[in-house]
């Protein structure tokens, strides 16, 4: 005996399947009435992450219909989050490797990677061998290369982190000879952890340290090749550990992610990409890759 017509099966096999392939936390509405509706998540690197918001903040205020969720985690989970479709959109401060080659990169700034010390350490530059000596634990006092006497701190970046990327990356160090003291996650983390003590050295964001500096808080760029460390070098090319800050994406995003992408690539944000101390990128296009 049959308990449903054929046509009711079928529409409740319809709506089941619909079901089955919808991600809820992604799903967007994209242009109602022409205006843009609906949600996108962004996931990934915590360097991204504050200028993401600043601009998803002044996007809403446009299209008040639309809700941008963003959630750091690192360039990795940014980079995960889109491959398994839980972000539409990841954000990765680092190029993409050859084994990520199925997605897309939307580059929407610049930024290099510098080291800090505390404000009060005397140390003016270190060579690049005696950074990869610090951080294989081969020297292990300030002294031993023109600083005070004290034990060095070493802070490093977790696993996942674009910054320890471009780190090992520059100065050619495998990551399982580091002998760090203290790991962080997020830049901030990096430069508290270096900003409350004295004998600390780590690397973070060259954007968020000027910020930091500019605020106050007791750390130092160091130069890197007789180089200094700034947005304006990194700006010029001239700074040897920079990288692309990106947002990325399937091969086929929704439309309401293409028209935000556009909006972060636009000149309509070059103020807010310049408030975090990065580099738009369509008007420096000579920034290291």
């Amino acid at each position: 005996m049959k308990l449903f017509p054929h046509p009711f099966l079928a529409f409740i096999l319809s709506l089941l399947l619909t079901g089955c392939f919808r991600n809820p936390s992604n799903e967007v509405s994209g242009n109602v009435d022409g205006k843009l509706s609906g949600k996108i998540t962004l996931t990934g690197s915590s360097t991204i992450a504050p200028l993401i918001t600043e601009i998803s903040r002044r996007f809403e205020e446009q299209h008040p219909a639309v809700r941008i969720d963003v959630q750091t985690g690192g360039s990795g989970k940014g980079i995960a989050d889109t491959r398994m479709g839980i972000a539409e959109i990841g954000m990765a401060s680092r190029s993409l490797k050859a084994d990520e080659a199925d997605l897309i990169t939307h580059q929407i700034a610049a930024d290099g990677v510098g080291l800090i010390v505390h404000s009060s350490n005397p140390i003016k530059d270190l060579t690049a061998e005696q950074v990869i000596s610090i951080y294989t634990n081969q020297i292990q006092n300030w002294k031993e290369v023109g600083g005070k006497e004290g034990d060095i701190t070493i802070v490093h970046k977790a696993e996942g982190r674009a910054t320890l990327e471009v780190f090992l990356n520059h100065f050619e160090i495998d990551n399982t000879t580091v002998k760090p003291d203290v790991i962080v996650g997020e830049n901030e983390h990096a430069i508290k952890t270096v900003a409350g003590t004295e004998n600390a050295i780590g690397y973070v964001s060259i954007g968020t340290a000027e910020a930091d500096i500019a605020a106050g808080v007791p750390i130092r760029l160091l130069p890197l090749g007789g180089v200094e460390a700034s947005t304006a070098t990194v700006s010029s090319g001239a700074f040897p550990m920079s990288r692309p800050l990106n947002l990325i994406t399937t091969d086929s995003p929704s439309s309401l992610a293409s028209e935000f992408i556009r909006y972060c690539q636009s000149p309509e944000v070059h103020d807010l990409i310049r408030s975090q101390y990065f580099i738009p990128v369509s008007s420096e296009p000579n920034v290291a890759q």
